[in-house]
């Protein structure tokens, strides 16, 4: 563990980003009911393809992630900071406009398709901003950083589904083009602790610094202004 530390500081640390309304945005990668809500079979599949340890993991984490999503959500709308939705979608029925990379693994979402939605949890309101992508990154054939440069955006909060694939390629992407990258590692999942572990790992303090949710809410002044509220109720009492 020391040497993982060491090695994972070894280019020094990253600057504590700022949490700036009008600065900031979280983005909320790929959280569709194809792959997260449980009515849409995502443990069954697994399980059919013999990974019955893989598909307890997942749902469990899917579980965690989704109500810390909702948490940060909640959060960044009373702050006055954007969300920004990323999700799998192509332009056309057939996806024939997809990237090679997802017509080798087989992930089409059709526009419109009820698999390509948002998970109620966490739907956009009305005028929030919903990029859609056939790639793994964010800002890989889309105009995020084109969106997020007109919106003056300087700081990037990212949850999402995969860690070790959409997410990690977005973050990446992020901190290469200038952006302060807060990865929120208990709003992430992916396929097992292992994979998990490894992906936070290989962006901490390189592309990102990672946070737990209650450490961002905390950032953003959430749980003071929680904590002022009941020691006010208590007062009153």
């Amino acid at each position: 563990m020391e040497t993982r530390e060491r090695l994972s500081h070894r280019y020094g640390t990253l600057p504590e980003p700022a949490f700036e309304s009008g600065r900031t945005v979280l983005l909320i990668i790929d959280m569709q009911k194809h792959g997260i809500d449980p009515a849409y079979g995502v443990r069954e599949r697994l399980v059919a393809k013999g990974l019955p340890g893989v598909a307890d993991y997942h749902t469990s984490r899917l579980e965690l992630i989704v109500g810390n999503a909702k948490r940060l959500l909640s959060a960044v709308r009373e702050r006055g900071i954007e969300p920004v939705y990323v999700v799998v979608e192509s332009l056309t029925r057939d996806g024939r406009d997809r990237s090679a990379e997802h017509k080798r693994l087989g992930i089409h979402h059709a526009p419109g398709s009820p698999e390509a939605a948002i998970v109620n949890h966490l739907a956009p309101r009305e005028d929030e901003i919903v990029v859609k992508k056939t790639c793994s990154s964010a800002f890989n054939g889309t105009s995020l950083h084109y969106v997020l440069t007109n919106l003056g955006i300087k700081t990037v909060i990212v949850c999402g589904v995969i860690t070790s694939g959409c997410v990690e390629s977005t973050v990446r992407d992020a901190s290469d083009l200038g952006y302060g990258v807060a990865l929120v590692e208990d709003a992430c999942a992916t396929w097992t602790p292992e994979m998990q572990d490894a992906a936070v790992y290989a962006m901490r303090e390189i592309y990102a610094k990672v946070y737990s949710t209650d450490e961002v809410l905390a950032r953003l002044g959430v749980q003071e202004r929680a904590a002022l509220s009941e020691r006010g109720r208590a007062a009153s009492r």
